[in-house]
């Protein structure tokens, strides 16, 4: 069968009162947008009967797919399941809580017509908490968009379109879903936000809650050494090896020539602590100087026995000149 244009991609856990009408929903505007589809569901280990009505699903819909994974692995393993699966030239990721409205499809495959390669959701106008949900995102948010030197306003959403050459760019672990704009930028992806309606949890409870914070905050720390040192470790743990080795080497060498010409017999009685200060630099330098060499060696080994590169090509144009008429013999 030829390849969709479209893949829907759902990571879901203990959705069993949105299923349903989410399904339902989806269908209909999809089949207004007029293009070829798949809707991929990935039941992250549900209790409920999720995957008992996903699966009666199937059975009515050649279009549908349901991936069920073998514990709960979490929404990033989610949605990289799902990504894997999809066949389409377009992707469109949404959770399965009906707080994402399929109306907004449009919105947002616009925007991909266009020619970005991808639109990110914008609740711009929160319905949750303001102590537990919008405050943390907000600061989140913020905090993501110095990191990463992305002009988003909201990561966290799961509502975005992406063009699938665009993902293949980018291996996902940990909880790196939210910070999948980020490190499509840089392969140098286009993005664009867009606003989407932020609408009230039907059923069920929400996953999420106020100790995601640390967890994000540390996700940060994280994509911000990836975004600026992935491919050379060294010039990260170089710089701080040289301050240690460099500040620690000078107050031994002040010690040693102070020793030499006061002819200190007590050096370590009146002198101990500067000197454990400067063998510890010294050696803390030292340390980071390896570190760096050893980064610098295992990301040259991830590059070349992966075959992968450390670039993006977006198109490649040449021009096509009419074939040279053959020579004729005299």
């Amino acid at each position: 069968m030829p390849a969709p244009a479209l893949s829907i991609v759902i990571p879901i856990h203990n959705e069993e009162p949105a299923i349903l009408p989410l399904y339902d929903r989806l269908t209909k505007v999809l089949e207004a947008i007029g293009r070829k589809y798949e809707i991929i569901f990935i039941d992250d280990a549900s209790t409920d009967r999720s995957f008992d009505l996903l699966a009666n699903l199937v059975e009515t819909d050649a279009r549908l797919k349901v991936i069920r994974l073998r514990r709960n692995f979490g929404q990033t393993a989610a949605l990289a399941a799902g990504f894997d699966e999809a066949a389409g030239a377009v992707i469109i990721s949404l959770d399965g809580d009906l707080q994402h409205e399929p109306e907004d499809i449009p919105n947002l495959l616009e925007k991909i017509d266009q020619g970005y390669d991808l639109a990110s959701g914008w609740r711009k106008n929160r319905i949750d908490n303001a102590v537990t949900r919008k405050i943390p995102s907000r600061i989140a948010n913020w905090l993501m968009k110095k990191a990463s030197g992305v002009d988003l306003h909201d990561f966290g959403t799961t509502f975005k379109a992406y063009r699938a050459e665009v993902l293949k760019d980018i291996n996902l672990y940990g909880e790196l879903h939210r910070f999948i704009p980020a490190l499509a930028s840089f392969y140098g992806a286009r993005i664009i936000e867009v606003p989407i309606k932020n609408v009230p949890r039907g059923a069920g409870v929400s996953h999420y809650g106020l100790g995601r914070t640390f967890k994000v905050f540390f996700d940060i720390i994280t994509i911000r050494f990836l975004l600026t040192y992935f491919t050379r470790p060294m010039h990260f743990f170089g710089k701080y090896g040289l301050i240690g080795v460099g500040s620690g080497g000078a107050i031994l060498a002040y010690l040693f020539v102070y020793k030499l010409l006061f002819m200190e017999r007590d050096l370590v009685t009146q002198h101990g602590p500067l000197m454990m200060a400067g063998g510890l630099l010294l050696i803390a330098g030292l340390m980071l100087f390896c570190t760096g060499f050893l980064g610098e060696v295992l990301i040259r080994t991830y590059f070349e026995s992966q075959g992968r590169r450390i670039y993006a090509v977006r198109e490649v144009r040449a021009r096509k000149d009419a074939a040279a008429p053959e020579s004729r013999g005299r």
